[in-house]
């Protein structure tokens, strides 16, 4: 899975912001994954991420739930969900809904 938005010093966690903001049944959660439009104005499903819950907060709002992975099992963890890319530490549009 593709990762864009990289840092200079990669973080140890990421925050993912959720869906939900309790765990499933089975323990999972659902992230928020968002249509970008890619090369050749393709869509592609990728999903937010943040180096710290304070950017996450920013660009998104105290209300917003999350979850924090460890850098190396968030492309597992994002197995099965659609996603074909990470986006890390995004400028989200102020005043689009």
């Amino acid at each position: 899975m593709a990762s864009s938005g990289t840092t200079e010093n990669e973080p140890e966690y990421l925050v993912l912001p959720t869906m939900n903001g309790s765990p499933l049944a089975d323990d999972t959660v659902e992230v928020t994954l968002v249509p970008v439009t890619g090369e050749g104005g393709r869509f592609r499903l990728v999903a937010l991420a943040f180096t710290s819950v304070s950017l996450l907060v920013e660009a998104m709002g105290e209300e917003q739930t999350w979850v924090a992975l460890p850098v190396g099992e968030v492309d597992e963890a994002l197995l099965g969900s659609g996603a074909e890319a990470v986006l890390v530490d995004p400028r989200l549009a102020v005043g689009t809904h």
